[in-house]
């Protein structure tokens, strides 16, 4: 009889994991497998694109989740245009980005330059080169993040032994969209979100000694937090890849053909 419910406590510990790993792999995954956003990409056909980043804030005003102490550290990244800039640079050739989230120091620098230069060479000074502009700017921000948006957990206990198990799932949500300079003209936009998984795991004994007048009592567990931050930049990632696709879509740029479609081409001609 022992041995019978010791296997049914087993049983029953196996079909919670079981379960747990289900619900988890229930909730779709909406983005694409981690690749390098340059082997995603087709090539670009023509030159670079000049882009500018002014900034990506956090727009959710949200602080970490905490169930007993008042926290006062945002929920998400503060820095993340640092992300978007180095998305857009690591997007196969598509754009050059030039510097606006630090334009202010820029601007000193060289009108810091400027003024060495007249001290030293007066009005033969030789100027500066002007300052690269951008034909598009990017725009966006982190504009949702929702904590503890389902949540759950299993166990059993038998004659002291038992565990248990919980989780819980996030999500943060970005979007960016593609200005023209020229115009203002909105020219694309996206919205991407990110699913956070947060597990933990505990087992636990609980034993009497000395005759049932001492409780020796053992515990263990270990839990498991995908970093927000890697939230952020996995979706930023995306959202570049997905602005990339929908403008060749309506025409905006095209994708450099392949080898094999030149040869087509020009087999047809």
């Amino acid at each position: 009889m022992y041995r019978l419910l010791v296997l049914l406590l087993f049983v029953m510990l196996t079909g919670c994991a079981n379960v747990h790993m289900m619900i988890s792999q229930e909730e779709p995954v909406k983005l694409e497998p981690r690749k390098s956003l340059a082997e995603r990409l087709p090539d670009l056909d023509g030159p670079p694109l000049t882009m500018a980043v002014y900034g990506f804030k956090d727009l959710t005003g949200q602080k970490k989740p905490n169930d007993k102490l008042a926290l006062f550290s945002t929920a998400v990244t503060q820095g993340a245009e640092v992300f978007l800039i180095k998305a857009l640079q690591d997007s196969n050739g598509w754009f050059k980005v030039v510097e606006r989230v630090g334009l202010d120091n820029l601007v000193k620098e060289r009108q810091l330059i400027r003024n060495q230069r007249e001290v030293y060479e007066g009005k033969d000074a030789k100027p500066l080169r002007p300052l690269a502009v951008a034909g598009v700017m990017i725009e966006g921000g982190i504009i949702g993040y929702d904590s503890n948006i389902r949540s759950g957990g299993n166990g059993a206990r038998f004659l002291g032994i038992g565990g248990s198990q919980q989780y819980r799932v996030d999500e943060v949500v970005i979007s960016l969209r593609v200005v023209s300079v020229a115009s203002g003209e909105v020219l694309l936009t996206t919205a991407v979100s990110k699913t956070i998984y947060s597990t933990a795991h505990n087992v636990g004994v609980l034993r009497f000694v000395d005759q049932g007048t001492k409780a020796l009592e053992l515990e263990n567990g270990a839990a498991l937090n995908e970093p927000t931050t890697y939230a952020v930049r996995v979706a930023i990632e995306q959202g570049v890849y997905e602005l990339i696709m929908d403008g060749e879509k309506k025409g905006i740029w095209k994708f450099k053909p392949k080898p094999n479609e030149e040869k087509k081409n020009e087999s047809n001609q």
